[in-house]
């Protein structure tokens, strides 16, 4: 057998400042006589530029393996790893963990946290969403499942398997509790069944690990900031400034903790009216308003609409049952946005690795 040596050093992903071999981003290799074969990372799948950038891959292959004379190239998600040594020792495999947090309850935090989660799905990430809402778990309501987790010896450990819906991994204290039994825990109990999530749950390989936080910034939501080695968080409000205020609290109760803000998402933003006029009913621009006074990214604006509490009761969310909708598309917006920032943000730590892809002939 001959070791065959790709370079792709030359050929940098287009939204990133770094190489394909840089970043990893050279999932697979494989050749078969004269045709050889690339699974290839790219930021987003439906990149309009994707048919030149297939060919710069191409015409670099061949330039280094003349005797090559067929190349096929599949483009994958591509995702860069956020390096986190607690991270790597907690949730082996997983790349990313994101909070999604809200200074004040009711402003549609699980709802919006199950949709993102759906989205990224939708744009060809691996997901797990936990229910860190031990005292108000709403997860398996919005996705219909309360299916009580299988358990499996992994390693010669004995951990649960995630519930698996819509493509989705999902834990909640919900599949474990009756529907109708009331947790009833003190914060060191709540934090030990969080912690019994991340360490005693076979995830797998993920892109993305989100945990739909509890309301407020209290002992609990600390705690738990603490507890999850946290790649970021992003921050649900409503546009009426009691909502921002609260909203602005929960930005800071993370800079305590050393979790950036990823961006801010403003939910409820508005209503559409039949004329194709908006209605403003809780104000109109908080969101914006905070990002500009952090420096913070805005994420996207989310209106009122009867088919999102629809589709969430009845535990088919409208990324997922419609998704040609325009607030699914706004949701999908939304997660472009998560996954492009935080593929910035982690190559820039990422320094120098072995740029060359091996593989057997």
């Amino acid at each position: 057998m001959k070791d065959i040596k790709i370079d792709l050093s030359n050929v940098k992903e287009p939204f990133l400042d770094k190489s394909l071999s840089e970043l990893g981003f050279v999932f697979n290799v494989s050749r078969s006589n004269d045709k050889i074969t690339l699974d290839v990372g790219l930021s987003d799948l439906f990149y309009d530029g994707k048919e030149d950038f297939k060919n710069k891959i191409i015409n670099e292959v061949l330039k280094q393996l003349p005797d090559i004379k067929i190349v096929e190239v599949n483009f994958k998600l591509g995702v860069v790893n956020h390096k986190n040594q607690q991270k790597e020792e907690i949730l082996p495999g997983v790349k990313n963990t994101i909070a999604i947090a809200s200074g004040k309850g009711g402003v549609g935090k699980s709802t919006v946290a199950v949709n993102i989660a759906l989205a990224l799905v939708q744009e060809g990430a691996s997901v797990g969403l936990i229910d860190a809402d031990i005292y108000g778990p709403s997860i398996p309501l919005m996705l219909n499942i309360y299916k009580k987790p299988a358990v499996a010896v992994i390693n010669e450990r004995k951990m649960l398997l995630p519930a698996e819906k819509y493509g989705l991994k999902i834990m909640s204290i919900g599949l474990l509790v009756d529907y109708d039994t009331a947790v009833v825990w003190r914060g060191p109990m709540a934090s030990s069944a969080l912690r019994q999530f991340m360490v005693d749950t076979h995830w797998g390989d993920l892109d993305f690990l989100l945990f739909d936080m509890p309301p407020g910034t209290g002992d609990i939501q600390l705690t738990l900031s603490q507890v999850i080695p946290l790649t970021g968080a992003i921050i649900i409000t409503t546009p009426q400034e009691i909502a921002v205020a609260d909203a602005r609290k929960g930005h800071k109760m993370f800079e305590k903790v050393n979790v950036p803000t990823l961006g801010i998402v403003e939910n409820m933003s508005y209503y559409n009216k039949g004329d194709g006029n908006r209605d403003y009913i809780f104000g109109k621009g908080g969101g914006k308003q905070l990002c500009e006074e952090y420096k913070l990214n805005f994420l996207g604006e989310i209106p009122i609409s009867t088919m999102i509490r629809e589709k969430g009761d009845e535990g088919s969310p409208i990324v997922y049952s419609l998704p040609d909708s325009e607030e699914a598309r706004i949701f999908r917006n939304i997660s472009k946005k998560i996954i492009l920032d935080l593929n910035k943000r982690n190559s820039d730590t990422i320094t120098n690795q072995d740029l060359e892809i091996i593989m057997e002939e």
